[in-house]
């Protein structure tokens, strides 16, 4: 392939897929109490209903709902009281018309009810005798054998992400173990002479190394994992080696810096150096973000961002989010609001824009405002609530416009 030849945002994606479309991440066997943040693994089916039994949903009781047609506070139906229901046992009572049954909330329904009557809307004239002061309709406050979960029924998809509702779900089916994807790997490598890390001392010319914190973040919100970090210099041999020594513990080696054509930048070469395809991707129609490189090595993806904070976190979301979310098979839905354009701004031609916002509400609508700057400032994003989108055919953006706002 040529050096340095720019593809578009939906060529690099393509691409990307393309060039690991038979690499699967491998699934393992954990605790429901372990299962929250991670993806599952598989498809869920019910082998039970859920509830098993008709139950009620309130304090009350178990009537036929003819019998109360017409009740009010000053003509109550009459109702003979028979039994009661004892919460987490099963009944064997039966009634019929003119026949009430004591049920608890979550109470098995006896045989022959069609409706429950709330307390509260009951009296009770003795021990066996039962005044209903409110007219109920079939069904009503009841909950049916299977309402919530069928028998045999897909509750949860493949690609779900356990959250503590999910984890409910699992419970209810008495799934003590569930198989989940293994945490994709990472491992980060800033690249550069002038990179130090913590508890170096920052001198003139130096700076702190940002990126493999912003992108631990992102990695971890994602429900990866980060296995290992390094800072290499601008030497060949050493990015090498440390490429090697990643290659072997992680999924996807991430190199920060060094993606552009300047005379170090070794990512390129180190790539190519490698058993497998090498560099299948290098430059992109992206703003921030056009010296990235993508490629692949002893079958593991290869991921060269650009060295800019910004610019490396806006490549991290758009191309390395959508990778592990087609592979996991994921459904991610980035939170957005509508809100309207401050500002005119016009677009680079040929390259999707990413201009991060700032948001103001004001008369019940959200007016969003650019935040400025150049993308090796992390200030850019820390002073921002969300970017918006400017596709590679647009002009620009007009102030008054109506546009959809990602939020950071």
């Amino acid at each position: 392939m040529e050096f340095f030849k720019v593809v578009s945002v939906e060529e690099g994606k393509e691409a990307l897929l393309e060039n690991f479309k038979d690499f699967e991440f491998q699934l393992e066997e954990v605790d429901i109490f372990k299962s929250h943040g991670r993806i599952l693994g598989e498809d869920i089916y019910s082998n039970e209903n859920v509830p098993e039994f008709d139950r009620s949903s309130v304090d009350g009781y178990a009537i036929k709902a003819s019998d109360s047609y017409g009740a009010s506070d000053s003509i109550p139906s009459i109702l003979n009281i028979i039994g009661e229901v004892r919460m987490g046992e099963e009944t064997d009572l039966s009634l019929r018309s003119g026949q009430a049954v004591y049920v608890p909330t979550g109470g098995m329904i006896p045989e022959g009810a069609d409706g429950m009557i709330m307390i509260e809307n009951t009296e009770k004239m003795d021990e066996t005798t039962l005044l209903v002061n409110k007219p109920i309709s079939q069904g009503e406050e009841m909950i049916f054998k299977g309402d919530d979960i069928k028998k045999d029924s897909l509750v949860l998809k493949k690609g779900r992400k356990v959250t503590p509702e999910v984890m409910g779900v699992l419970a209810a089916l008495g799934i003590a173990n569930v198989k989940v994807f293994k945490k994709p790997g990472f491992y980060i490598i800033s690249t550069g002479d002038e990179i130090i890390d913590m508890g170096q001392e920052l001198t003139m010319g130096k700076i702190r190394d940002i990126n493999a914190y912003s992108l631990y973040g992102l990695i971890e919100k994602l429900g990866g994992q980060v296995v290992g970090k390094a800072i290499v210099r601008d030497d060949y041999q050493l990015l090498r080696d440390e490429v090697d020594k990643a290659l072997n513990m992680a999924d996807i080696v991430l190199l920060s810096g060094g993606s552009s054509v300047g005379t170090r930048d070794y990512t390129y070469k180190v790539i190519d150096s490698f058993n497998g395809k090498g560099v299948f991707v290098h430059g992109v129609s992206i703003k921030p973000g056009k010296p990235t490189i993508m490629g692949e090595g002893m079958g593991k993806l290869i991921f060269g961002l650009p060295g800019h904070p910004v610019s490396s976190i806006v490549v991290f979301k758009t191309f390395l989010e959508y990778f592990i979310s087609k592979k996991l098979g994921m459904d991610i839905v980035r939170p957005r609001l509508d809100a309207v354009m401050d500002f005119n701004f016009p677009s680079s031609p040929g390259k999707v824009t990413y201009q991060t916002v700032d948001l103001l509400e004001k008369e019940g609508a959200f007016y969003a405002l650019p935040t400025f700057g150049k993308s090796g400032m992390i200030t850019l994003l820390s002073d921002s609530q969300g970017y918006i989108v400017i596709e590679a055919h647009e002009e620009g953006i007009y102030k008054g416009e109506k546009r959809e706002v990602y939020l950071l």
